[in-house]
C-alpha cells in the first residue's frame, strides 16, 4: 500500500530542491560520513571546484543544515558539522543510496585511446 499523495507539496518541493542542487547531495553524504574540513569534503568529491563547494556549504549553513565551527588553533581550523536538522536527513540519504545501488548502472570510464 502506497502513502503517496498526488497533491503538490511545497515542503517536499523545497526539500528536493535543497538536496538536488548540483553536488549538494554528495556534500551532505560526505558530512554524514564524518568529513568535517573543507579539504576533506573537497578531496572526497572528484571534479568539484572550491568555489562551488564553498557556495554549497554557505547555502547549507544558511538553511540550518550545517554549522561552521571555528576552532582556536594555529592556524585557525574551520570545521563543518551537521546540525540536528542535517543529521535528520541521514535516513533519506541512506535510502537514496540504496536505491541508486540497486537501480542505476555503474558508469564505465571512457576507454583510453590506443
Amino acid at each position: 500500500m502506497s502513502t503517496y499523495e498526488p497533491d503538490f507539496c511545497p515542503r517536499y518541493h523545497s526539500a528536493v530542491e535543497m538536496i538536488g542542487r548540483r553536488w549538494a547531495g554528495v556534500i551532505l553524504r560526505e558530512l554524514l560520513h564524518g568529513a568535517t574540513r573543507f579539504r576533506q569534503i573537497g578531496a572526497a568529491i572528484p571534479d568539484i571546484s572550491d568555489k562551488l563547494l564553498s557556495e554549497r556549504l554557505k547555502r547549507f549553513e544558511s538553511e540550518g543544515v550545517i554549522e561552521r565551527v571555528i576552532l582556536p588553533t594555529t592556524p585557525v581550523t574551520i570545521e563543518y558539522r551537521l546540525t540536528e536538522k542535517g543529521r535528520a536527513l541521514e535516513a533519506a540519504v541512506r535510502e537514496l543510496s540504496i536505491w541508486a545501488e540497486t537501480w542505476l548502472p555503474v558508469e564505465e570510464p571512457p576507454a583510453a585511446a590506443s
